[in-house]
């Protein structure tokens, strides 16, 4: 005989329990009119508790699981631009010839209010990312990317990613340029036509990875001081940075 789901079976044992209480009333007062109005107001009530729940206690614990989730998005984040995101910026920072332009906002602006930060992100919105393929060493590339191949794919596989689609982006522009490099066997003598086609794509990175960088830093400087102080000695659009606390 098939088995009743264990919600089912608790479901049902809460309406015997209530019928067994009802009974016990009626039998220790033996008042039949007290007892179906009490149940007629409870019953009346029953929208409103049902209305309060869904709608007010079900939002906060929606929105608390989602701020935990958010959490663990920003450790991975974290945990990326550790890696390897933030070498890969300084790297973009030394190939774009007009780094200038957004080098100042970048390097002395992060740390600002977060009236401040939206402003940053409108001017990055506005910025024309570049990047001189003739400063590019791809072989360099080729090796800090494919060295670290396997944590990215660790990174994809969680779960959590699919809350951040602008992170999910930027990993998969990241894996669409390793593919891309290490699908040549030689690097130094390709077409021009080819050289554009990777520089388009590194300049794609570029783009998404300085937008992300901005909202990490937004996060950092709100919930973690200590580890925001770390990225801006270590900012990689900083002149001569260092992690030396001076």
């Amino acid at each position: 005989m098939k088995r009743l789901p264990c919600e089912l079976q608790f479901g049902l044992s809460l309406i015997l329990l209530s019928a067994l209480l009802y009974l016990f009333h009626y039998a220790l007062f033996e008042d039949a009119h007290h007892l179906i109005l009490w149940t007629t107001t409870s019953v009346a009530f029953l929208p409103i508790s049902v209305l309060f729940v869904t709608l007010i206690i079900n939002r906060l614990l929606v929105r608390q699981e989602r701020r935990l989730v958010m959490e663990k998005l920003n450790m991975l984040i974290g945990t990326f631009f550790s890696a390897v995101g933030t070498q890969l910026m300084r790297h973009c920072a030394v190939w774009d010839p007009h780094v200038d332009g957004i080098r100042e906002v970048l390097a002395e602006g992060v740390d600002c209010s977060e009236k401040e930060y939206r402003s940053v992100g409108k001017r990055l919105e506005g910025y024309e990312y570049a990047v001189d393929i003739a400063r590019v060493d791809l072989d360099e590339l080729r090796q800090l990317l494919v060295a670290r191949t396997d944590f990215l794919l660790r990174l994809l596989e969680n779960p959590h990613l699919l809350e951040h689609t602008s992170f999910t982006n930027l990993l998969r522009s990241v894996f669409h340029l390793v593919e891309e490099l290490a699908g040549r066997e030689g690097l130094g003598e390709l077409p021009d036509s080819d050289y554009r086609h990777l520089a388009d794509d590194i300049q794609r990175v570029y783009a998404l990875i300085v937008r992300e960088w901005l909202d990490y830093m937004r996060h950092l400087r709100g919930s973690y001081p200590y580890l925001f102080s770390f990225a801006m000695r270590t900012n990689p659009f900083r002149e001569g940075a260092s992690v030396i606390v001076e």
